[in-house]
Order: C-alpha cells, then sequence, then structure tokens
C-alpha cells in the first residue's frame, strides 16, 4: 500500500525556505574555502531550490535569515 503524506503550505514553503538558508550558508563556506568545486555544486543546489520556491510563489527574500 502505497502512503500518502499531507503537507501544509506552511510546511512546505518554511522547508523550502530552510534548504535555502541551508544552500547559502554551504555557498559561503565553499566560497571561504575557496573550494570552486563545492561552491559549484552549492551554487546549483541553491538555484534549484530558489527556482522551486519561485514557481511555488514563496518569497525567499522576505525570510529574513
Amino acid at each position: 500500500m502505497i502512503q500518502v503524506w499531507r503537507v501544509g503550505v506552511g510546511e512546505f514553503a518554511e522547508a523550502l525556505l530552510a534548504r535555502v538558508r541551508e544552500a547559502r550558508a554551504g555557498l559561503a563556506a565553499a566560497v571561504d574555502a575557496e573550494d570552486a568545486y563545492a561552491a559549484s555544486v552549492a551554487q546549483s543546489d541553491l538555484d534549484d531550490v530558489v527556482w522551486l520556491a519561485r514557481r511555488h510563489g514563496i518569497d525567499i527574500e522576505a525570510d529574513g535569515e
């Protein structure tokens, strides 16, 4: 049997905002470490999660963190 998880819009938005914060932190850490490969991977992750947030109308700039 397939189990279906129900997630509210607020929970979805908060999860995406958390992913944005994590991706930004990962990118900053990679840049600080001067690790070009890790920075590229982190930037790609950030681009993906920002695209997803925008696709669902979630304002990542209003996050405040």
